[in-house]
C-alpha cells in the first residue's frame, strides 16, 4: 500500500523497502565498529602493561628500600 505525497511522489512500502536495502548495503558503520573494537583491545593491552609494570617497579623499590635500611648488616639475600 502506497500513497501519493504532496509533491506527487509515492510514499509508503516502496520507499521504506528501498531505505532498508540501502541501510543493509551501507558499510560505513561497520568500519567505525571495527575501529572501536581495535581501540578497546589496544587500550586494554596498555592498561594491563601499565598495571604489570607498576607492580614490578613497586617490588624493585621495596627491595632497594629494604637493602638500604639494613645498611651494613644486609645479607646477599636482602640485596640481590
Amino acid at each position: 500500500m502506497s500513497f501519493s505525497g504532496a509533491n506527487g511522489k509515492r510514499v509508503g512500502k516502496d520507499v521504506n523497502m528501498k531505505t532498508f536495502v540501502n541501510l543493509l548495503q551501507d558499510e560505513s558503520g561497520a568500519s567505525a565498529a571495527e575501529y572501536a573494537l581495535i581501540l578497546a583491545i589496544v587500550g586494554g593491552a596498555i592498561a594491563l602493561a601499565a598495571i604489570t609494570l607498576g607492580k614490578t617497579i613497586g617490588n624493585s623499590l621495596k627491595t632497594a628500600s629494604n637493602c638500604i635500611s639494613k645498611g651494613s648488616s644486609a645479607t646477599s639475600s636482602d640485596c640481590p
